[in-house]
């Protein structure tokens, strides 16, 4: 059998996710056609059994890869600050890490302290900030360097790992 890095097993598995929706699209076009009553109508592109027994095809390969790629996602790991994780593990951290260097962010873009909105009585409000800004904003940018790291030892992890798939169908 054939095999393939599961990088590019995930990146097939997106390029045959579009491809389902151009056969749907395809039958859609070809389902009906218009004709004067009484007229034999004509087939203007593929036959509805020819697509859908190639979108048969490609979501049981869209099935095959989904399975191989979680099988490798828990199977395999990475070392990341001193721990040992599968792959599985890792794509999530770095999506929560990513998340919070978001939320430091945005609380980083905040001013400690300006003034709020008054209420037309002749008090000055001020909104004040109950942390450091700029604290937030430098665990903003060691946050997105982690996710950074954590996802370029998740990619180099993709190309070392091989799938058993035939993707000659596809490339």
């Amino acid at each position: 059998m054939k095999t393939i890095p599961l990088a590019e097993g995930i990146k097939l598995k997106s390029i045959l996710t579009k491809k389902v929706q151009e056969l749907i699209y395809e039958i859609h076009g070809n389902a009906h056609v218009v004709v004067e009553k009484g007229e034999t109508p004509k087939q203007s592109g593929r036959p509805l059994a020819e697509i859908e027994a190639e979108l048969a095809q490609v979501r049981k390969d869209i099935r095959t890869l989904d399975k191989l790629i979680y099988r490798a996602n828990i199977d395999h790991t990475i070392e990341f600050k001193g721990e040992s994780m599968p792959l599985v593990e890792a794509i999530e951290l770095a999506k929560q890490l990513r998340a919070e260097a978001n939320l430091c962010k945005d609380l980083g873009n905040a001013e400690k302290e300006k003034i709020y909105t008054t209420n037309g009585e002749g008090a000055i409000l001020y909104e004040v900030a109950m942390y450091d800004p700029c604290e937030y904003r430098e665990r903003a940018k060691q946050l997105e360097k982690d996710a950074h790291r954590l996802s370029n030892l998740i990619n180099a992890k993709n190309y070392e790992i091989h799938i058993e798939f035939d993707d000659s169908n596809y490339f």
